[in-house]
Order: C-alpha cells, then sequence, then structure tokens
C-alpha cells in the first residue's frame, strides 16, 4: 500500500504542471458574463488546461460624461486589453464583437467568432410606462441612447420623441432609467440583457424595419496574437460557421465604407438556403437623409473542420483556418459590393457630413 502511495506521489511530481491559459476581459459584469460562459467552453473542450480570468478597465469604461461618437478612439474598449496581449500579460481576449475595429492593431487578429445571440435592440421602459411601445410613448419623451445608429434610424421612424445620449454599463444605464426622471425608455443590445438574465426588462424588440443593428452585435470574438499558432488552433474550434460568415459580410461592408463610431452605419444579415442577404444602410445625423438597399450571395454554410491551407488566412482581422477559404472570401465579397452599390448611390456625402457635424458639436 505505502509503496503505492510512494509511487502515486512521484509520478504526479514528476508530471508536467498543468498549462495555464490567461484571458483578458473588462471588468464590468456583462464583460465577465461573456468571458465566462467563453471560458466554460474552453475548459469543456481542454479538461487539460487552466484558465485564468484577468479583468481590466478600458478607455471606453473610464470616459462616462462624452458620448462614444464624440471620443474619437476607434479601440475604445479594446486598446488596454490589446496592450496587455502583446505584453504577453494574456494570451487571449474576449470581447463583444461590435466592439472590434474592422482593421486591428498589427499582430493581433480575431481567432473565434463564437454562435450570435439575438442581434437586434431592445427597448427597456421606466417602471412607469411598461406596456407601452415607442410609438404609443407621450409626445417629447426623452429615450437614451449611446448610439447614432440607433438614434438617427429611430428619430426618422419616432418624430415624436427625442433622443439623447446615456453612457455607462448596463447596471448603470439601468439604474439612471429607474431612478431618475429623466428618460421615458433607454435602446440596448438584446443580447446584452438576454446575457445579464434580465429578459423581463425587455419591453420591445426592435425589428430591422424599424431599427437594424450594429456590424457584428450580439456575437463574441475571441482576440489573439496572429503569430500564436497555439492559441489560434486553441479557439479555432469555437467559431461558429454561420455567424462566422454573416460576420465576415457585415465587417467588409463597414471597412469598405470606412465607417465606425462617429457615424450611423447598420446591418442586418440573414442565411437561408445557402444564400447570405445583407442589408445594409448609411444614415445623417438626424436620420432625414438615408440610402439603404439589400444583396445576396451563394454561400453554402461549410461543416466545422474542414480544411483550408492559407499563408495569411485573415479576412477583416479574423482568421478562420478550419473554414473553407471560399464561403469567407464570397461573404466578404458581398460586403464590399453592397458598399459599392451605396458609395454609387451617394452615400459617401452622407456619410461625410455626418462626420463633419458629430466632430463640431
Amino acid at each position: 500500500m505505502s509503496g503505492n502511495g510512494n509511487a502515486a506521489a512521484t509520478a504526479e511530481e514528476n508530471s508536467p504542471k498543468m498549462r495555464v491559459i490567461r484571458v483578458g476581459t473588462r471588468k464590468s459584469q456583462l464583460a465577465r458574463i461573456q468571458t465566462d460562459s467563453v471560458v466554460a467552453t474552453l475548459k469543456a473542450l481542454y479538461p487539460g488546461l487552466q484558465f485564468e480570468i484577468i479583468a481590466m478597465s478600458t478607455t471606453g469604461d473610464k470616459i462616462l460624461d462624452t458620448a462614444l461618437s464624440k471620443i474619437g478612439e476607434k479601440s475604445l474598449f479594446t486598446k488596454e486589453l490589446e496592450h496587455a496581449l502583446e505584453k504577453n500579460e494574456v494570451d487571449l481576449v474576449v470581447h463583444s464583437l461590435k466592439d472590434l475595429p474592422t482593421v486591428l492593431p498589427p499582430g493581433f487578429t480575431i481567432g473565434a467568432i463564437c454562435k450570435r445571440e439575438n442581434p437586434h435592440d431592445a427597448v427597456v421602459f421606466h417602471p412607469k410606462f411598461v406596456g407601452k411601445t415607442l410609438e404609443t410613448l407621450p409626445e417629447k419623451s426623452v429615450v437614451g441612447t449611446s448610439s447614432l445608429r440607433r438614434a438617427a434610424q429611430l428619430q426618422r421612424k419616432f418624430s415624436h420623441l427625442e433622443f439623447r445620449s446615456i453612457r455607462g454599463n448596463l447596471n448603470t444605464r439601468l439604474r439612471k432609467l429607474d431612478e431618475q426622471q429623466e428618460f421615458s425608455a433607454i435602446i440596448l443590445a438584446a443580447a446584452g440583457l438576454q446575457r445579464m438574465g434580465w429578459h423581463n426588462r425587455v419591453g420591445q424588440i426592435l425589428h430591422p424595419e424599424e431599427c437594424m443593428y450594429a456590424v457584428g452585435q450580439g456575437a463574441l470574438g475571441v482576440e489573439v496574437r496572429a503569430k500564436d499558432q497555439d492559441i489560434l488552433d486553441l479557439v479555432g474550434v469555437l467559431h461558429d460557421p454561420e455567424t462566422l460568415l454573416r460576420c465576415i459580410a457585415e465587417r467588409a461592408f463597414l471597412r469598405h465604407l470606412e465607417g465606425g463610431c462617429s457615424v450611423p452605419v447598420a446591418v442586418h444579415t440573414t442565411m437561408k438556403d445557402g444564400q447570405l442577404y445583407l442589408t445594409g444602410g448609411v444614415w445623417s445625423l438626424d436620420g432625414s437623409d438615408s440610402i439603404q438597399d439589400t444583396m445576396q450571395a451563394t454561400i453554402h454554410v461549410p461543416a466545422q473542420h474542414e480544411d483550408g491551407p492559407e499563408d495569411d488566412p485573415q479576412l477583416v482581422g479574423i482568421t478562420a483556418r478550419n473554414i473553407p477559404r471560399g464561403p469567407q472570401l464570397a461573404a466578404q465579397n458581398l460586403g464590399i459590393s453592397l458598399a459599392n452599390l451605396l458609395l454609387s448611390k451617394g452615400a459617401k456625402n452622407i456619410l461625410d457630413v455626418a462626420r463633419q457635424l458629430n466632430d463640431a458639436h
């Protein structure tokens, strides 16, 4: 008995220590919930690895008295996390995909895009307006949103309402809504509310005819060092093929338009019977001027883990070596084609004016 015990102890001493994978995230409750869900999946896939979560504050978390569109920083919610990635303090970072610019800093890539939650926007009403819709809110009711995209579209549809900037994480914005009398309702991403378990606060889901969503909204992206093949292989299994292709099309559309937080650009994508449909639009800041259109491409959603040998596989900042290249390129080309169509109809002028007006105020 004692001999066996000694042998087991010796074996344990000689066995290699369990490798620790360090995962970076923002400190907010929602960011932690999202990161925990990704880490739980990785733990189930790789029981022989340990995962350590490292949370930090980003510029976007610290500057709460200025509208996102005014700060003029493309990587508001990512810069500090990418700095940690660059210094090898973390091995991967979990983001809301909509926070990741379409052009990443050199040396980084999105190594996984997880299955998308509901990408639509949701309306949360002040307790005294529960049961209402945006349409039935009283004249001059104030609706809070941190997004030019939402405000531009909704002003056009609901001209009897006023839209004002509201900042802070989900908890902060809900507290401002409930405890202050300034806002009758606020607009948030439905996916965030679902992940927080706040389904009961959703008073209305906005359909694409009312408000199209942000590029990548509802999906999580895992950012890694582009040359870290080990970690790329580790997270690559998280790619959801349909979400990946939809988001490649959306990001290619936004990149080709040269859009971002400071201009109202929105999308809507669906996949059906091997067809990827992409609707995209641009708006003036007040929503009075807009151009939108829809295009489609034949793209068969691939099974995962098919081979696709590429030397430089990045498309719009995304690396997905285990998904065939053909569908990815078709999705990217769809996004570029739709952007070109909108540009040919005058989208550049609308975006330029929106940028100038936003910078001036």
